[in-house]
């Protein structure tokens, strides 16, 4: 997809890379709520949702920790979520929780169905759509358990985000948003880390490295709760100045 300069240039800055995806990610969920208005978040928190899970396995090395790519397509959606909590209260943020669970439910149902298909055994195709269905099975079949926990630990922790955005919000009168943007979301963060770590990887790594996996995603967290700070001032910023484009 990417020219061979820019493969290269990236292979050789993984620090740089994690970044530009970083921004990339958040800067597309605030076009999509410039966009889009509120469908725009919940669109993004669905999307999010179903790239965390798929890339949920993927492991991959920056600066010098081991983590796990889905944590910052996961770590957007709590980015949403605050941006819905700040600008449309406790029960737009909620019921956007409650629809990405529900798309993740059925993304599971309909990836395991997938996988029930045989590949194609024509001659002119045989060879093909059986590498193409063993690359999928290969992703479809770490799914079922990385997406459950990655339910458990979503739903309970993303509600947890809400409830401490809010009474953040209360006992501060409504000031200071990069303080409630941050605390709620890196003390829910914690309880999403290690519901994932024990429920995801717990079995198919040793307990010492599970914790160590989700240890490395609390750090890339933090990193993502403070750099997304920028973003959702934006955000209400958008909504002050009244550009999104809300449904009717």
């Amino acid at each position: 997809m990417f020219p061979q300069s820019i493969v290269d240039f990236y292979a050789a800055n993984q620090e740089l890379l994690w970044l530009t995806t970083l921004v990339a990610d958040l800067g597309c969920t605030l076009l999509l709520y410039r966009l889009f208005g509120k469908a725009g978040l919940q669109v993004a928190i669905a999307t999010a949702i179903i790239l965390a899970n798929l890339q949920g396995p993927k492991l991959t090395v920056v600066f010098g920790l081991q983590t796990s790519l889905g944590v910052i397509f996961y770590s957007s959606i709590f980015f949403a979520t605050d941006v819905l909590s700040e600008n449309y209260g406790k029960a737009a943020a909620n019921k956007a929780v409650r629809m990405g669970f529900a798309v993740s439910v059925i993304v599971l149902l309909m990836l395991s169905l997938a996988l029930l298909y045989l590949p194609s055994s024509k001659p002119d195709t045989a060879e093909f759509s059986s590498s193409i269905h063993n690359a999928f099975a290969t992703i479809v079949n770490f799914t079922p358990r990385f997406i459950f926990g990655s339910l458990l630990a979503y739903y309970i922790s993303q509600h947890f985000d809400v409830w401490a955005f809010h009474q953040i919000k209360k006992f501060t009168a409504g000031r200071w948003l990069w303080l409630r943007n941050n605390l709620s979301t890196m003390s829910s963060q914690v309880v999403d880390t290690l519901i994932y770590s024990l429920v995801a990887w717990w079995g198919i790594v040793d307990l010492r490295t599970a914790l160590a996996l989700g240890a490395a995603k609390y750090i890339f967290k933090l990193a993502i709760a403070m750099i997304d700070t920028v973003f959702i001032y934006w955000a209400r910023r958008l909504y002050r100045l009244g550009h999104p484009a809300e449904a009717s």
